[in-house]
C-alpha cells in the first residue's frame, strides 16, 4: 500500500539579521554619519523642471530668483567632479515632474540609514511627488527602501542628521510634523538607533543643515542663536567640539554651514564665506569651496542637494 507523502512546511527560516546580509544581496549602500568618507551620493541634475521659473512665478516654488539653468547645471557638475576626486561614486535621479523644479534638493528627499533609505514626504505641497522618481532611482540602484513617511506625516530628509550609530537628531517645524518625526524615529529605533536629540526648528527656518552641521568625528560647526541649548548641551556632552558661525550674511544668505564633509576632517562648502571658512580651518578643518550662487537662488546649497549613499563607517 502506498504512503501519501503530506506536504508541508517542515523547515525553519534562516534567521540572520538584515543588516548581516545586506551588502551581499543588495549592496553596500550604508550611512550612519555625516562625516565618514563618502563613497556614494545620489543627486537629481538640474534638468527641464528648472526652465519652468520665471520673474513671474518663483514665488510660488519658495525660491528667492529663477536660475539660470546653464550656470546652475554648471555649478552642480563642478560639485559632482568634487566627489569623483575624492573617491565618491555619483548616482542621478534621471526622471523627474517638468512642474517639480525643487526637485535638484534631493537631501529634502531621502534619509540614508545604515539597513537603506526613508523616502520622505515634503511639508511643502508644491514639492509632493518628486520622492516617487527618488525612490525609482533608488530601486534602480538596488537601495532597500526601509520607510516611506505616510499617514498624516510629513517629513523632509534635511530635518535629520547622524551624530554617531546609535544617535540622529530630528527636528520638527514647518517641514516635518510630529508624526512624521515619529515614523522617522520608530525606524530608526528599529535598526540600533537608542538616542534621539530632538531639535525644534525655530519660525523661519526650514532645516537643520542651515543651523548645524557636523565636520569630523567631534567637531560640530553651529549657528549659536536659532540652536536650542539642550542641543548643544547633548552633543558636548558626546564630547564634541562646538564651533560657532555667526556672520548672518554668510549663513543666511550664502548657507555657510550647507557643507557635505567627504571623510572626516574635510567638508566642501559653498564659496564666499571667509569668516565661516576661517572657524574651520581653525579648528583644524580642511575647506575645499565650490561656487554656489546660482543654486543658492532656490534658497539651498550643498548639503541640501546630496543624498549620502554610502559612507565609511566612523
Amino acid at each position: 500500500m502506498n504512503q501519501i507523502k503530506v506536504q508541508g512546511e517542515r523547515w525553519f527560516p534562516t534567521e540572520n539579521r538584515f543588516s548581516e546580509e545586506m551588502r551581499q544581496l543588495w549592496g553596500p549602500w550604508y550611512c550612519d554619519s555625516e562625516v565618514g568618507k563618502l563613497r556614494g551620493v545620489l543627486l537629481r541634475r538640474p534638468g527641464k523642471e528648472i526652465e519652468r521659473v520665471n520673474e513671474e512665478n518663483y514665488a510660488q516654488y519658495r525660491w528667492k530668483a529663477p536660475m539660470d539653468p546653464v550656470k546652475a547645471r554648471a555649478q552642480q557638475d563642478a560639485l559632482a567632479q568634487i566627489y569623483i576626486e575624492h573617491g565618491a561614486q555619483v548616482y542621478y535621479v534621471e526622471n523627474q515632474r517638468e512642474d517639480k523644479p525643487n526637485a535638484l534638493f534631493m537631501r529634502d528627499l531621502v534619509f540614508m540609514t545604515p539597513e537603506g533609505a526613508i523616502v520622505c514626504r515634503p511639508g511643502i505641497s508644491a514639492r509632493r511627488g518628486e520622492e516617487r522618481f527618488a525612490a525609482e532611482a533608488l530601486g534602480q540602484l538596488g537601495v532597500p527602501i526601509i520607510k516611506t513617511i505616510n499617514g498624516d506625516g510629513f517629513f523632509d530628509g534635511a530635518c535629520a542628521m547622524w551624530v554617531d550609530r546609535h544617535t540622529v537628531m530630528i527636528g520638527t517645524g514647518a517641514r516635518a510634523n510630529r508624526e512624521g518625526a515619529a515614523q522617522v524615529e520608530a525606524e530608526l529605533r528599529n535598526i540600533g538607533v537608542t538616542d534621539i536629540i530632538r531639535f525644534e526648528i525655530p519660525y523661519g527656518h526650514a532645516h537643520l543643515d542651515g543651523l548645524i552641521n557636523i565636520a569630523d568625528r567631534k567637531k560640530v560647526l553651529l549657528f549659536p542663536w536659532q540652536v536650542p541649548y539642550d542641543v548643544v548641551k547633548a552633543l558636548i556632552d558626546r564630547d564634541f567640539t562646538i564651533m560657532e558661525a555667526t556672520n548672518l550674511q554668510e549663513i543666511k544668505v550664502k548657507a555657510s554651514i550647507n557643507f557635505v564633509a567627504l571623510e572626516p576632517g574635510k567638508v566642501v562648502m559653498p564659496a564666499g564665506c571667509p569668516e565661516t571658512r576661517q572657524t574651520l580651518e581653525e579648528h583644524g578643518i580642511t575647506v575645499i569651496e565650490a561656487e554656489m550662487d546660482e543654486i543658492l537662488k532656490g534658497w539651498g546649497a550643498i548639503h541640501c542637494m546630496s543624498v549620502f549613499l554610502q559612507r565609511d563607517p566612523v
